[in-house]
């Protein structure tokens, strides 16, 4: 199946009713799936700091949580294309649910064991899972419309993502987060079986949210089963150029996409991935008011989605970007050489900022690519690596500077600044298919 980023009258799509609202069904099924993978998302958060003390282990053995998951997403973004044109965008959203709720099942293997190598395992098979549902839904919602509102779709579905990103702290924090924390000292001096069973309860606690989850994506795959979804066709011309795997990063803003987009994932991934433990350290607050403030984050990152939702049918999407880019440069300097508190506030502007770029880079990206869109899809979903890479860099950062944990925010900061290379320059559309 050949998807292209054509205007609306090239596709040939069944119409859901009425002219005006034959996209409507099908861009409401599909926004729904963005919600689910940023519930996952969400959740890495809490998992991070909850398993570095369930499974005890130091901060860049803490990230492997992220590099299982967004491993996965280098690992399986090929094959994702692939099984999109072999079995079509429905059966592929179908794959990818059932997928992602096998690796949210094995959470309770892993618990019951407190075995982190499982917990890995099971993180790879969620990243699988949502890699096949991201290259799926991340274009079929860039081309359920014309292609000049498409980052106005992607920004319009993403901000349900944002919803989760709030809701996934607040409820970790709640069923996931004890409160109970005990000192180096107090660990060496427990009983060794009072101490096993502390750990053991901690590593439990996931058990109930994850088996929620993997239910709920079980019935939503069983509805999708049932539901229509149009397929989209391109109306290919003969002249069209056709590019293989590689070669179409000869379209330099489609490489400068992929670029930007290694580094946005992996600068959003630190800022979530070392919140909580932040917040604890320079704010002095609990782990579950930490996880409430990761919360509010989420909040913030939801209000960005919308609100620069709106600002697009105003501003070029570039230009947003490269504002964005410049404010979260800022705020990343204040949470590196501020204090208390304020580093918290500076955290939560950062997230409200970076809303608008993974849906802003991948609909810059997918530009006049047409019957590469899949193609170029792939390949901005690979990209997203860099949320598997540069977390533990931060994680490895942290440790050799004695966990200064401030310190690590300098690899965000850096992320921020090639993103606005490729708002102001990058995205530029130099070569394009005719």
């Amino acid at each position: 199946m050949q998807v292209t980023n054509q205007t609306e009258d090239q596709h040939e799509v069944p119409t859901e009713g009425g002219k005006g609202n034959k996209y409507l069904l099908p861009f409401i099924l599909i926004t729904s799936l963005f919600f689910l993978w940023g519930m996952a998302h969400g959740l890495d958060g809490i998992l991070i700091p909850h398993l570095k003390k369930a499974c005890q282990l130091n901060n860049s053995q803490s990230t492997l949580i992220d590099t299982a998951i967004f491993f996965a997403y280098f690992i399986m973004a090929i094959p994702a294309g692939m099984i999109i044109k072999k079995i079509g965008y429905k059966n592929s959203i179908i794959t990818g649910l059932l997928v992602f709720a096998i690796g949210a099942f094995l959470f309770v293997p892993a618990a019951n064991t407190r075995t982190y190598e499982l917990f890995l395992f099971a993180l790879f098979v969620i990243g699988c899972g949502l890699t096949i549902l991201e290259t799926s839904a991340n274009p079929y919602a860039a081309i359920l419309g014309p292609t000049e509102s498409s980052s106005f779709r992607l920004n319009l579905a993403a901000s349900f993502n944002g919803l989760a990103a709030m809701l996934g702290p607040v409820l970790g924090g709640i069923f996931i987060l004890s409160g109970i924390n005990h000192t180096p000292e107090e660990m060496a001096a427990m009983p060794e079986a009072t101490k096993a069973a502390y750990l053991l309860e901690e590593a439990s606690a996931v058990k109930l949210p994850y088996i929620v989850l993997g239910s709920i994506l079980v019935l939503v795959a069983i509805m999708f089963y049932f539901m229509h979804l149009p397929s989209m066709k391109s109306k290919q011309t003969e002249n069209e150029i056709k590019p293989g795997f590689f070669s179409v990063l000869k379209f330099s803003h489609l490489t400068w996409a992929v670029v930007a987009q290694f580094f946005y994932v992996g600068a959003q991934v630190c800022v979530t991935s070392f919140f909580v433990r932040i917040a604890q350290k320079e704010a002095g607050l609990d782990e579950k008011t930490a996880a409430y403030y990761l919360g509010i984050y989420g909040f913030l990152f939801m209000a960005g989605r919308f609100s620069g939702t709106f600002f697009l049918k105003f501003v070029k999407d570039y230009v947003l970007l490269s504002i964005y880019c410049v404010a979260n440069i800022l705020l990343c300097l204040i949470a590196i050489y501020g204090s208390g508190i304020v580093v918290i506030y500076a955290l939560g502007g950062i997230g409200f900022f970076m809303s608008i770029m993974f849906p802003t880079i991948f609909s810059l990206g997918l530009v006049g690519l047409k019957s590469n869109t899949e193609t170029g899809s792939s390949w901005l979903v690979m990209s997203i690596v860099g949320g598997a890479i540069l977390p533990y860099a931060m994680g490895t950062l942290i440790d050799m500077k004695h966990d200064d944990i401030q310190a690590g925010y300098i690899i965000p900061l850096v992320c921020f600044a090639i993103i606005l290379y490729f708002g102001m320059f990058g995205h530029k559309v130099k070569n394009v298919v005719s």
